[in-house]
């Protein structure tokens, strides 16, 4: 089995390696590591926890080690998708660069351009970026990019169904064609592969593991949930959540619960804090301080249950979570194998359990379609009152119809508005029709007369 120490490292890296714990490299870290130290162009398909963060963050730090940047040119350039991803890469080169006097910016949304700014103009050796912020740095003519000589891009997938492709085209266009490129996906539809044909060179390609395959180490299960009356459904879905979170008593010391919309974030996680669990949102529109520290709390323990979006289902390496629910069932099968992979890391043992509804069957089939296995069933530890039929409403009993020689006079005859009324021969008054009073029979002259 290969050591850290015969990957032809800088020994100050294989100091910091060894002082974080690891001493064996994974199997995508073994193949990308020897050819980036090389110089050579690397495309790197694995899945999400194996280690790829460490697979471009090692060789670059090596390849760094000398030379010294100029202002407002890095030296190198690493490209992710979201915040959370990239402060990820930068505590990852902060972990392996501490011996080295290398120097880094992050650049990402919800930070001060001006303190960016300043970083940028000192020189830094290593640039960690969402692509609309590099840019934004880019147009205000702050940042030049003729300097870099290592550009990374990771999780490329998840760039893709961003609609980031077209920032990254524009972006690799911005830097030297002699640059050393590492490209690193879960997955690669077309048009990811289109990109690597125009803009790696030769690459050495690693591939460890079938496309979109989930870690073995994480056992899967899935709750068929068929809610009762359509206006407490969402009710019940969350209670059906709280009882698989006490089902799994102690062995659930952390977990993340993942659902598709913003505003269920926030709702199930008020939800949860309102029946007394530990529990916080974090997704795209939070604040940048509040994000963090949400991370934060998630990953010293302070914090057990984190509610996200997508947002976070890459790029929160967090090695011990416990749990994954699928709140909801995302609605790409991909995201199902980057959701649940934020459990079982680095050899550990994870569960991910998912919720599905009756509309989401035809998802929940793609995602096995895609994993190639069947999802174990559960058993749903709340039973949901089906909707009682309505009772059949009594029969009217319609009233037959007398022939009018059966019916009775008073019968035919109409109530009276006027009660008490009389015609001169003491008859009720009931209408103007055949009982007209005899004083409105007389002629004008007759009562006239009278």
């Amino acid at each position: 089995m290969t050591k850290f120490n015969e990957l032809n490292l800088n020994p100050k890296v294989l100091k910091a390696i060894e002082e974080a714990g690891y001493e064996t490299p994974t199997p995508i870290q073994e193949g990308a590591i020897p050819a980036a130290l090389e110089g050579r162009d690397v495309l790197g398909i694995a899945q999400t926890g194996t280690g790829k963060t460490a697979s471009f963050t090692l060789p670059m730090i090596t390849l760094l080690a000398r030379g010294r940047a100029r202002a407002r040119m890095p030296r190198s350039l690493v490209l992710c998708p979201t915040r959370e991803l990239a402060a990820q890469v930068a505590e990852n080169f902060d972990t392996y660069a501490k011996h080295l006097k290398l120097t880094k910016a992050l650049l990402i949304g919800g930070v001060s351009f001006k303190e960016q700014d300043a970083l940028i103009d000192r020189g830094v050796d290593v640039l960690i970026a969402t692509p609309g912020r590099l840019l934004d740095h880019f147009e205000r003519g702050k940042l030049l990019l003729t300097g870099v000589q290592i550009m990374v891009v990771d999780e490329a997938d998840r760039m893709l169904d961003m609609g980031f492709i077209p920032d990254i085209e524009r972006i690799f266009s911005l830097t030297p064609f002699t640059r050393q490129t590492l490209f690193f996906s879960a997955t690669m539809a077309p048009e990811i592969e289109r990109i690597t044909d125009t803009f790696l060179s030769a690459p050495t390609r690693v591939e460890v593991a079938r496309q979109a395959t989930a870690s073995e180490t994480i056992e899967q299960g899935v709750v068929m949930f068929k809610g009762g009356r359509r206006d407490r459904e969402a009710s019940q879905k969350r209670k059906t959540l709280r009882a698989l979170i006490d089902a799994e008593g102690d062995k659930c010391t952390n977990a993340i619960i993942f659902c598709n919309r913003k505003t269920d974030v926030d709702i199930c996680a008020k939800s949860l804090k309102k029946y007394g669990y530990d529990a916080a949102a974090i997704h795209g529109d939070l604040d940048q301080s509040q994000r963090t520290k949400t991370l934060d709390g998630f990953r010293d323990g302070t914090l057990r249950l984190l509610v996200a979006s997508d947002v976070a289902a890459r790029g929160l390496d967090v090695p011990s979570v416990s749990h994954v629910i699928n709140f909801d069932v995302p609605g790409h099968p991909e995201d199902y194998v980057h959701r649940i992979g934020r459990t079982g890391r680095a050899g550990r043992e994870g569960k991910a359990i998912t919720i599905c509804s009756g509309r989401d069957e035809k998802a929940l089939a793609a995602i096995e379609s895609l994993i190639q296995k069947e999802i174990p069933r559960l058993d749903n530890p709340v039973k949901v009152d089906e909707p009682k039929p309505e009772a059949p409403k009594p029969e009217k009993k319609v009233r037959p119809v007398e022939s009018k020689k059966s019916e009775s006079r008073k019968e035919r005859e109409p109530k009276a508005r006027g009660r008490g009324r009389r015609d001169d021969s003491g008859r009720s008054v009931v209408g103007m029709g055949d009982h007209l009073p005899s004083f409105i029979a007389l002629s004008f002259d007759e009562r006239r007369a009278g």
